[in-house]
């Protein structure tokens, strides 16, 4: 569990990096700095990807790491761990934050196969 913490600790700290290089107008610093925090976290998610009873964590992470993927422009990354998390047995409070993560991702596409115009910022 101490390599899953560390690398969970790591992924937070270059996010909070990315958001401080976010505000302060550096896009790319911030972009880069997304794209480290998502892969310490997704390699957190994956040393715990098959120990189902280790809920919430397990959920917790996976939900982390799909969040931090969609941070970075990885949304396939981002759907497959949120699928992967749902597979387990997460929380009921988690898994309505999974499906919402997953309608974020996909409602625009959504309705554009559907020849709708969607306006999010109505949301």
């Amino acid at each position: 569990m101490n390599q899953i913490q560390d690398l969970h600790k790591q992924a937070m700290d270059l996010a909070e990096m990315a958001q401080v290089a976010k505000l302060k107008g550096d896009s790319v610093l911030a972009l880069q700095l997304s794209k480290q925090a998502f892969e310490k976290e997704r390699l957190a998610a994956e040393l715990i990807v098959n120990n189902f009873a280790a809920e919430p964590t397990r959920s917790v992470l996976h939900r982390s790491a799909a969040t931090l993927a969609i941070d970075c422009g990885e949304i396939a990354a981002a759907e497959r761990l949120i699928a992967v998390a749902l597979s387990g047995n997460p929380p009921q409070e988690i898994a309505e934050e999974l499906k919402d993560l997953f309608v974020q991702i996909n409602i625009d596409k959504y309705f554009a196969r559907r020849g709708i115009e969607f306006d999010s910022a109505k949301l």
